[in-house]
Formats: C-alpha cells, sequence, structure tokens
C-alpha cells in the first residue's frame, strides 16, 4: 500500500504504477444487489437460466458495477493523506474492453497520470486497468480525476 503525505510525494509519483490491488471475486449476490440499487434489471445481468443461452455462457456484471469497484479496489493500492479535502472530480474516460462473467476474479492495478498544479491545489489523474483473472483483455479502463486541496 503506498501511502501519500504530501503534495510532492504526489507530484513524485506521477508516470509511475503504484501496484494491484488483491484478486475479489464478482459474485451473482453483488451483481443483484447492484441491479436493485440502480434498477438495473437487464437479463444479461440477473436471469440465471436465460443468460445460459446468452453470448457469454451466463450471467455478466453490469459495466458500471465493475467501475464502481475502482474506490474500494484502489484503495488497497494507494492511500491520500495528504492535507486538505480530497474530491472526486470525475473521470476523463473509460472502456469496458471485456464482460467480466460471475464467478470471475477482477483486481485493480494502478499507475498516477498527471499530476497538475491549479488554483485551487493539485489535480491529479489516475489510471486504474481492471484486470480479469485468466483473460488478456480487461474488464475496464479508467482516467479518474481528483482534487487536492491544501
Amino acid at each position: 500500500m503506498r501511502v501519500f503525505t504530501t503534495f510532492d510525494e504526489v507530484a513524485e509519483a506521477a508516470g509511475k504504477e503504484l501496484g494491484a490491488s488483491d484478486w475479489v471475486t464478482v459474485d451473482q449476490r453483488r451483481v443483484n444487489q447492484f441491479a436493485e440499487a440502480t434498477g438495473d434489471h437487464q437479463w444479461i445481468h440477473v436471469d440465471l437460466e436465460r443468460a445460459k443461452d446468452g453470448p457469454f455462457g451466463g450471467t455478466i456484471a453490469h459495466g458500471y458495477l465493475t467501475l464502481s469497484l475502482l474506490p474500494w479496489l484502489g484503495s488497497q493500492v494507494f492511500t491520500l493523506q495528504t492535507p486538505g479535502a480530497k474530491l472526486n472530480y470525475g473521470v476523463n474516460k473509460v472502456r469496458f474492453p471485456n464482460p467480466v462473467k460471475v464467478g470471475s476474479k477482477v483486481r485493480v492495478v494502478v499507475t498516477m497520470g498527471q499530476v497538475v498544479d491549479i488554483p485551487a491545489g493539485k489535480q491529479l489523474t489516475v489510471n486504474h486497468v481492471i484486470e480479469i483473472e485468466g483473460e488478456e483483455k480487461p474488464a475496464c479502463v479508467a482516467e479518474t480525476v481528483v482534487l487536492l486541496l491544501p
């Protein structure tokens, strides 16, 4: 786990891989709970019988469920303990190159992107690749943006 306590430490990490999280299994219970929380009950996610005959041979996780794992998985890789507020500013890019089949294990590999001075503090981009165990193509590639305020 990488711990950043100063803005200088964050800036020095620009462009560097920070590490990988533990593997976590994406099970049907998690997918069903996400469907309940979002109202997205598309059969490819929640209908086990129908999904068996679908394009993936079973249910798959929602793309946004996969994306929503970033804060939790990322917290296993690094933490920002810099002074002041840390604000989720948004996402610049997100792609879902490969579906996560229910029962698969995923993890995130995190790389610090650009760290830019802004009038309010620092703006940093963080690059995330959610890998699927045993698969060549990742499940999700995302570039998030964080504001660090003094």
